[in-house]
């Protein structure tokens, strides 16, 4: 295999709109042109436009735009012959990233720009301002490419679950009881795991909410802090009310050695791998575990010849804490491993622009390996339910080999994860229920409005279900630790759902 066509990272550069009243927010559009323009000059190359192949836009979920890579192409004069419009998903810039450095090293393009953002702060301020938008005509995108299958189950979303802030809770509360910590020894457990996030993004000058909150001011309900779905505060969840983007430009080292592109400017995604966890995640057998994360930093790791004690520092997707510790368990990073697990703030600090974060962590990557912060970083990224994982590792230096962007077929380990799916729950379930997980949901009163769980009935199928409780007793129940507690079951015919008393 030509070495000339190892990947590399040429260009980065990211930005955040910040509201100014009276003068009306860009688009995501020309925020994607601005950032693209500023990674491009990055490269420090004069006409380096002309050379890009390809354009890559990851999927924009607050603005719709018909053919946004044609569309941004025009505004860059780029003509590329390849162009693609991804999927929804958290995993989508490292998973693109995997497949770009794929295609480059198999001569498929030679250069690549990819981007990504959203404005979805500012298209709220001006609507509610009463401004009229100068932006780009909200259409439906024309061609989606890649998987775009929902991410929940017809099941779960009966049950409210297509809300990732509904579900998660699922995972924090089957998370605390395998670690059998109590209510409130556990939300301080979960600020300190936030703490050192808030504490990065206070240093970034990127970041939308550049607070260093303590992990207490981010563990405690209050009027700025309140329950989203117990027992997750707000402090807790992903912020996608905001306006960000980035853009990264992929070529090869012969393409960057022909071009004049200098030294100091390259960075080595030295692998990538992508797998899935078992897509419904009610199916899994243990919602604590990851084996496709586990599965893939295994490989990534032994496809470039490294051990995680090789790792200076990670960027681990942060929508809600229990994403963060599923991947540490997964990797085998203790919780006393002082090496940093965010290079940004997480998606509850820096920002979480919908399916866009993880292109942040990775340009804030290639800003710290240049910068000799660190020699090799592993970037994590998920979709959807802690289902769609990727995995890159970025260093200073090439890999020993690019024989493993040859391929991408991980279908026996796939095969492997999927096999490992339980029967799907019962629909109309009735008797005994051991409650596994569950999730509080919050109104904007701070009280809890209902309750979901996932349970297991006495022949050790699965079901879900909503609490049968009142206000005042849900808000006991926030109190008390409901999961490996017994309750009855029944089937509402009227109402089509299944409802447990406990």
């Amino acid at each position: 295999m030509n070495e000339k066509n190892l990947p590399i990272l040429v260009g980065a550069s990211q930005l955040t709109q910040r509201w100014q009243d009276d003068k009306m927010p860009s688009e995501p559009l020309t925020l994607l042109q601005q950032v693209s323009q500023t990674a491009l000059a990055d490269c420090e190359v004069l006409n380096i436009a002309a050379h890009i192949d390809s354009v890559w836009v990851v999927n924009i979920f607050g603005w719709g735009y018909e053919d946004a890579p044609t569309e941004l192409s025009q505004r860059l004069g780029l003509n590329p012959q390849k162009k693609f419009y991804s999927t929804f998903g958290g995993n989508t810039p490292q998973y693109l990233v995997n497949k770009i450095c794929r295609q480059l090293a198999q001569g498929e393009i030679k250069m690549a720009l990819l981007t990504g953002g959203e404005a979805n702060y500012g298209l709220s301020k001006a609507l509610k301002a009463g401004m009229k938008l100068d932006w780009t005509p909200k259409k439906n995108a024309r061609q989606i490419d890649g998987d775009n299958r929902p991410g929940a189950s017809d099941l779960a979303n009966n049950y409210e679950l297509f809300l990732l802030t509904t579900a998660y809770p699922m995972f924090e509360t089957a998370l605390r009881a395998r670690a059998k910590r109590g209510i409130a020894e556990h939300q301080q457990y979960i600020g300190n795991l936030y703490a050192p996030l808030a504490q990065a993004a206070a240093q970034n000058p990127f970041a939308w909410s550049p607070v260093a909150y303590t992990a207490q001011e981010i563990a405690e309900p209050n009027d700025d802090n309140r329950y989203v779905a117990f027992p997750y505060t707000k402090r807790m969840c992903a912020n996608n009310n905001v306006d960000q983007a980035a853009a990264l430009i992929l070529t090869t080292v012969g393409e960057a050695e022909k071009l004049g592109i200098p030294r100091q400017k390259w960075v080595f995604p030295q692998v990538g791998v992508d797998l899935y966890d078992i897509w419904d995640f009610e199916r899994r057998p243990d919602l604590c575990e990851s084996p496709a994360i586990r599965h893939a930093t295994q490989l990534a790791l032994a496809q470039a010849d490294l051990q995680l004690a090789d790792i200076e520092a990670f960027d681990l997707y942060s929508c809600f804490p229990a994403a963060v510790q599923v991947a540490r368990q997964a990797m085998g990073i203790a919780d006393t491993d002082p090496r940093p697990y965010s290079l940004t703030g997480g998606l509850s600090f820096f920002g979480g622009p919908w399916n866009n974060y993880s292109m942040h962590a990775i340009a804030t990557t290639v800003d710290k390996i240049r910068q000799n912060q660190y020699q090799s970083v592993l970037v994590s990224a998920l979709g959807w339910y802690i289902t769609k994982h990727a995995i890159g590792i970025y260093g200073k230096n090439p890999p020993k080999s690019i024989s493993h962007w040859l391929s991408d077929d991980y279908t026996d380990i796939q095969n492997q994860i999927n096999a490992q799916a339980l029967p799907e729950p019962v629909a109309q379930a009735q008797g005994d229920f051991k409650v596994l997980a569950y999730s509080l949901v919050y109104g904007r009163n701070n009280m809890p409005q209902k309750g979901i769980v996932l349970g297991e009935l006495s022949d050790g199928k699965r079901a879900f279900a909503f609490i049968e409780a009142s206000e005042s007793e849900l808000w006991v129940m926030q109190n008390l630790e409901l999961v490996g507690r017994v309750g009855q079951v029944r089937y509402d015919e009227a109402k089509k759902r299944n409802f447990v008393k406990l």
